[in-house]
């Protein structure tokens, strides 16, 4: 029979579809077109894309110049611009302010051929360096008030180009998303005084069904109301609120555990298009004791239609205990 679970972090509802349980080749593999055409992200292109923000170059090297092995860049269309000022206003009952931010590029590797489970996990450990050092800059700022890091992997997910990057888009308002998950997780803390996601990984170790992976540090689940089939949430075991603000030696540990998850992922189900998203606090809150920063991972095997978008609710045709079952029998 079907079972609506409830997301115990924001209170979401979801419909694991168990009748209708997908194995992995139920979802068939996703046929990426490859354009062996010009990329601009590639190295001895430097010259193409704006002028570099950060990298990390072999020595001697120059900048916007090859040599370089993690490289961050202005997006050359961004979504929202940096220079101008906010100019809060309304306009009779509705509100509005200037398109105000930053939206940048880490382009994680200068092999055009490597995703991010293909390179090894000192480069991994680079990118996540990166991302750490552009959260801390941005957070600087003023003006913005919460720093989006996510990655879209494969065209299905949102890549516009192949060549394996991240995104980073900072904005002037904490996204409703991100609102809701505080405010939850919040009130959870006020009633329990305990930290929720904290709460999860004690019972999910405990239990042992939705664990697909882990070190000393991090942990892999499939999340018990998951909204997609082969959703991941990877999070430190330790509590900690922002991710830019754990110990230097925890990043190689970080870059371990998801290489292992994205390789669990990619050989489970042939390479799936898939979003990643970095969860963490908004700028300027780094102490919020009710909050646990995490990465969420979610394959884009099924299409949301017109009963989620009506209702809110999710269909999940893969119960996570099954899907942590596959994710963990493969041979990696």
């Amino acid at each position: 029979m079907p079972e609506l679970r409830k997301d115990p972090v924001i209170g979401r509802w979801v419909i694991i579809a168990t009748e209708r349980g997908k194995r992995p080749s139920d979802f068939g593999s996703v046929i990426e077109n490859k354009k062996r055409g010009f990329c601009p992200f590639c190295e001895g292109n430097e010259h193409i894309t704006p002028p570099e923000i950060l990298a990390y170059r072999k020595p001697g090297t120059q900048a916007n110049k090859p040599g370089w092995n993690v490289r961050v860049v202005p997006n050359k269309f961004p979504a929202l611009q940096i220079e101008g000022e906010l100019d809060k206003r309304g306009d009779g009952m509705f509100d509005k302010m200037n398109g105000i931010g930053a939206h940048e590029v880490i382009i994680e590797t200068p092999d055009h051929n490597k995703g991010i489970a293909d390179l090894d996990i000192t480069s991994i450990e680079s990118v996540f360096w990166a991302y750490r050092a552009r959260l801390q800059d941005l957070k600087k700022d003023k003006r913005f008030k919460y720093i989006l890091i996510f990655k879209n992997h494969g065209a299905a997910a949102g890549a516009s180009l192949e060549h394996s990057h991240t995104q980073l888009i900072a904005t002037p308002i904490v996204p409703k998303r991100v609102m809701e998950e505080l405010k939850e997780a919040k009130n959870y803390y006020e009633y329990k005084e305990r930290c929720i996601f904290c709460d999860i990984i004690r019972q999910e170790m405990k239990d042992n069904i939705r664990v697909v992976c882990q070190n000393d540090k991090f942990i892999t689940i499939a999340p018990f109301a998951s909204r997609f089939p082969f959703e991941m949430w990877l999070l430190p075991k330790f509590h900690i609120c922002a991710y830019e603000d754990m110990e230097e030696k925890m990043y190689i540990l970080l870059a371990e555990l998801l290489k292992e998850t994205l390789l669990r992922l990619k050989k489970t189900l042939t390479n799936p298009p898939y979003n990643f998203i970095i969860h963490t606090t908004p700028a300027r809150q780094n102490d919020l004791e009710y909050y646990h920063w995490h990465i969420e991972i979610i394959p884009k095997l099924t299409k949301v239609a017109g009963f989620e978008w009506g209702s809110g609710f999710y269909i999940n045709p893969t119960p996570p205990e099954e899907a942590t079952k596959y994710l963990k029998e493969v041979k990696i």
